[in-house]
C-alpha cells in the first residue's frame, strides 16, 4: 500500500478529481509511514522472543512490563533526537515547549500504570506498592509539567518536571529487589543511567539553553554536543531494561557471563540505533531542506529558519531539491559576491571610484 501510494504522489497527478483523491493519499501515505518503524519494531521483538521461546506462561507478565517500558524509553529516545535534529521548526509552529508533550504522555502512562501493575484481588506486594506508587508520581508530576509549560500570557516555557520524573524513576529502579545477583547489578545499572539521563537534561535546559528552545533562536537547526547526552542515555536505559527479563538473567547465569560484559554490549547496540537514527534523520533533512550556498548566505544574513524560508529553499514535504542549472547559478553567485566582498570599498587617491570598483558595484546591481 505504501509503494502504490508513492507512485501516485510521484505521477504528481493534480488536477481534476486527481486534486481530491490526492489530498487523501498524501495523508494516509504520511500516517503509514509513520506507522512503519513502529511495527517494524514489534515484529522484530516478537520475532526474537518466539526464537527464543520466552514469554510463556508465568513469565509473561514481567516480560510484557520490560519489553514495554524498555521499549517506551528508546521510542522517547528517539522523538528528542528527532525534535533535537530536525524537528524544532514543528515545535515552534505548535506553539508548545516540548515539556507540555513530554508531560503529557508522562501524565497518560502514569495513570496506565496506577491501575495495571497490580493484580486486583490478590494481595499486595513489594514490588505492586513500588509500580504502583511510581504511576501515582508519573501522573501527578505530569499535571504539574502541563500546567508550568506556558506562562501566564500563554507563551511556551520550559520546566524540569519531566527531567525530574525520568532520575526519580532510575533512582527507583536502582534499588529494585531482584532474585539474582547479576539481574540486581544490571538493573543498578539501568536506574543509574536513568538518573544520569534526568539528570543531563536538567543541565541541558537549565545551563545550556538558559531555558530556551534551541541554542540560537535564529538557527533552530544548530544544537550542542551535550545535547546528544539524554537521548542516548535514554536508548541505553531501554536496551537495560529489555534485557533484563528473569529469563534473561538466568540463561546469563547459567552460562557465567559477567553483567560488566553483558552490559557493555547493551550499550554498544544503543551506540549502533543512536548512528542509525541520526543518519536516517541527515538523509531526510538532506533531500527535504537542501542547502545550497545562496541558501547559506540567506541563513546568515536573515537568520536561521527564516532565511532559509525567504530564500524558497525549505523543500517540502515532498522532499524535491532544485534543479541542477539552478545549483550552479546558485554557486556562480556565491562566488562571485565572495570576491566583490573581499576588496569591497576600494578607491584610487584622487576621489574617484576605481574601474575595479565600478565594475564590481555594476556587477552587484545586476
Amino acid at each position: 500500500m505504501q509503494v502504490v501510494f508513492g507512485i501516485y504522489l510521484k505521477l504528481h497527478l493534480e488536477k481534476g478529481i486527481h486534486a481530491r483523491i490526492r489530498r487523501y493519499t498524501v495523508k494516509g501515505h504520511g500516517v503509514i509511514g509513520k506507522l512503519l518503524p513502529v511495527v517494524s519494531w514489534v515484529q522484530m521483538l516478537f520475532g526474537a522472543i518466539t526464537a527464543l521461546g520466552y514469554c510463556r506462561a508465568d513469565h509473561l507478565g514481567q516480560c510484557l512490563a520490560h519489553f514495554i517500558m524498555g521499549s517506551a524509553f528508546i521510542g522517547y529516545g528517539i522523538i528528542l533526537t528527532i525534535l533535537l535534529l530536525v524537528g524544532q521548526v514543528w515545535l515552534r509552529r505548535t506553539g508548545r515547549s516540548q515539556e507540555f508533550f513530554d508531560s503529557m504522555l508522562i501524565a497518560a502512562w502514569g495513570c496506565v500504570n496506577t491501575f495495571t501493575e497490580h493484580r486486583w484481588g490478590q494481595a499486595w506486594s513489594n514490588t505492586d506498592y513500588q509500580h504502583t506508587s511510581m504511576g501515582v508520581v508519573w501522573w501527578c508530576a505530569g499535571l504539574l509539567g502541563i500546567w508550568l509549560s506556558r506562562t501566564r500570557d500563554g507563551r511556551p516555557k520550559r520546566n524540569l518536571i519531566p527531567a525530574i520524573v525520568i532520575f526519580l524513576t532510575g533512582w527507583a529502579m536502582s534499588s529494585h529487589p531482584q532474585h539474582l545477583m547479576i539481574s540486581t547489578m544490571i538493573h543498578t545499572v539501568f536506574g543509574y543511567t536513568l538518573m544520569a539521563a534526568g539528570l543531563t537534561r536538567i543541565i541541558e535546559i537549565s545551563f545550556v539553553l538558559r531555558d530556551r528552545s534551541s541554542i540560537d533562536r535564529r538557527y533552530a537547526e544548530e544544537s550542542n554536543s551535550f545535547q546528544h547526552l539524554t537521548p542516548f542515555l535514554l536508548y541505553a536505559s531501554g536496551f537495560l531494561f529489555m534485557g533484563a527479563t528473569e529469563e534473561q538473567m538466568a540463561l546469563l547465569a547459567s552460562l557465567e557471563v559477567s553483567h560488566v560484559s553483558y552490559i557493555l554490549i547493551l550499550y554498544s547496540i544503543a551506540f549502533l540505533l543512536y548512528l542509525f537514527v541520526c543518519m536516517l534523520l541527515q538523509l531526510y533533512a538532506n533531500f527535504a531542506w537542501p542547502v545550497s550556498p545562496k541558501s547559506a548566505i540567506a541563513l546568515k544574513q536573515d537568520g536561521g529558519v527564516n532565511g532559509m524560508l525567504a530564500s524558497g529553499n525549505m523543500g517540502g514535504l515532498s522532499g524535491h531539491a532544485r534543479n541542477r542549472d539552478q545549483r550552479i547559478r546558485d554557486a556562480e553567485e556565491f562566488e562571485l559576491e565572495g570576491l566583490m566582498s573581499d576588496d569591497e570599498g576600494e578607491h584610487i587617491t584622487d576621489g574617484r571610484d576605481s574601474p575595479v570598483s565600478v565594475g564590481k558595484q555594476e556587477a552587484h546591481h545586476l
